[in-house]
C-alpha cells in the first residue's frame, strides 16, 4: 500500500488512523507487506511518524526536489535542511527502515553548483533509496496559473543533460547503484536486491519488489490497472465526493487494453525493470515489434542498444536513454504522429 501522489501528512494523525482503519476492517494485512507513505517535510510530525508505525508502515518519501532557497522560492516550495533532517533523524528513531529521497533536475534557476550542494546534503542523511526525476515541464497539461518562472528559467538541454550527469556521477561515487530508470537505491536495499535478481516490477507508482497484476486506486485522480485496463477516478474533488455519494464507481475514463497492447506493454515493462526484452516465443512477436527495432537502428548506431536475433539489450550508454528507447515500442503513439522527432521530444 502507498499513500501518496500528494502527501497525506496533511491530514492529521487521527484522520489517517480513521481512513487506513477503514481499509483494514475487510481487508487482511500479510505480515510481510510492504507499506509507504508521501511526506511533506514541512507538516511530518512525530506524532504522525508513530501513527503510521503502529499502522504497519515502515518507508516514507519525502519530497525534497532541491537544498537550493532559490529555486525552492520560485517552485513555492520552502522547506530548509534542517527541517528535513529533522524528520529523517525522527523516522528514523521510530523505526522506519527505508527512506527514499524525491530530487528533481531540470527546475528553473537550477545550476551544477546547486546540485552539488543538494547532493552533499542528500547525502549527509543517507536515504536508502532516491528518486531522481527529470523536471517535465507542461504548461498545456497543468497551466501556468501562479507559477512565478517562465521558460527562460529553465536550464536549456545541454545544462539539464549536465545535471543528470552530475547527479548520476555522485550516486555512484557515494555507493549508490542506478535501479532502472531515475532511481538510485544502495546495496542491500530491497530494490537493489530484486534489480539485480531480475525481479524487479513497476506500476504506475513506480518500481516495487512485488509482482501483481493488480493495482487498486483509491481517491480523486487515482488510476487503478487491472494489468488488462486502465480506470481513472474524476479528479475534481466535489464530483468525486457526489459520485461516491450515489453509490457509485468514481471511474471517469480508462483503456481497455488490446493483445497488441499487452504484448507490447511486456517489453517496454521488460526494459524498464531490466534493461532488456526478448522475442522468442510466438507470444512475443507481432509486426509492432519488428517497427519498433527499425526505429531503434540509429540508436543502435550511437551505441546505445544491441539488437540481437532474438533480444534487445540496452547498453550502459543507452541507460540515460530508456524512456525514449520504450517510445520506440508505443505503437500507438506513432501511429497518431509518425512522423514526429518523438525521440528528442523525451526527456
Amino acid at each position: 500500500m502507498h499513500l501518496g501522489g500528494g502527501t497525506p501528512t496533511f491530514f492529521s494523525a487521527q484522520h489517517l488512523t480513521y481512513l487506513l482503519k477503514g481499509i483494514y476492517s475487510t481487508s487482511d494485512l500479510l505480515p510481510d507487506a510492504c507499506l509507504s507513505f508521501e511526506g511533506h517535510p514541512g507538516n511530518t510530525t512525530p506524532e504522525h511518524l508513530t501513527t503510521l508505525y503502529n499502522l504497519g508502515f515502515r518507508r516514507i518519501s519525502l519530497g525534497i526536489q532541491d537544498f537550493d532557497p532559490q529555486v525552492q522560492e520560485i517552485i513555492n516550495r520552502r522547506q530548509t535542511f534542517e527541517m528535513v533532517q529533522k524528520v529523517v533523524a525522527n523516522a528514523r528513531q521510530t523505526g522506519f527502515t527505508s527512506i527514499n529521497f524525491d530530487l528533481i533536475y531540470g527546475l528553473p534557476l537550477q545550476t551544477i553548483t546547486g546540485m552539488q550542494d543538494t547532493i552533499s546534503k542528500t547525502m549527509q542523511l543517507r536515504p536508502d533509496r532516491i528518486s531522481f526525476f527529470s523536471y517535465a515541464h507542461v504548461p498545456w497539461i497543468k497551466g501556468t496559473g501562479r507559477r512565478r518562472y517562465t521558460e527562460a528559467d529553465l536550464p536549456k538541454d545541454e545544462e539539464k543533460r549536465k545535471l543528470y550527469e552530475l547527479g548520476k556521477s555522485l550516486f555512484n561515487s557515494e555507493g549508490y547503484t542506478e535501479i532502472g530508470m531515475d532511481h538510485f537505491a544502495l546495496p542491500g536495499e530491497p530494490l537493489h536486491t530484486a534489480f539485480h535478481q531480475g525481479k524487479l516490477h513497476r506500476n504506475f507508482m513506480g518500481y516495487t519488489v512485488s509482482h501483481t497484476s493488480l493495482l487498486v486506486g483509491l481517491g480523486a485522480s487515482s488510476i487503478g490497472d487491472s494489468w488488462y485496463a486502465y480506470a481513472q477516478n474524476e479528479k475534481q474533488i466535489n464530483a468525486y465526493q457526489e459520485i461516491v455519494g450515489r453509490g457509485e464507481f468514481p471511474v471517469v475514463k480508462g483503456h481497455i487494453l488490446s493483445e497488441e497492447d499487452l504484448l507490447l506493454r511486456r517489453h517496454i515493462h521488460h526494459l524498464m525493470c531490466n534493461f532488456e526484452t526478448t522475442w522468442n516465443k510466438a507470444d512475443t512477436q507481432c509486426d509492432a515489434v519488428t517497427e519498433s527495432l527499425q526505429r531503434l537502428q540509429e540508436p543502435e548506431k550511437d551505441g546505445l542498444v544491441q539488437i540481437l536475433p532474438q533480444k534487445l539489450v540496452v547498453t550502459d550508454k543507452g541507460r540515460p536513454f530508456i524512456r525514449n528507447i520504450c517510445i520506440a515500442f508505443d505503437a500507438r503513439l506513432w501511429r497518431q504522429v509518425p512522423h514526429s522527432q518523438l525521440f528528442s521530444n523525451a526527456t
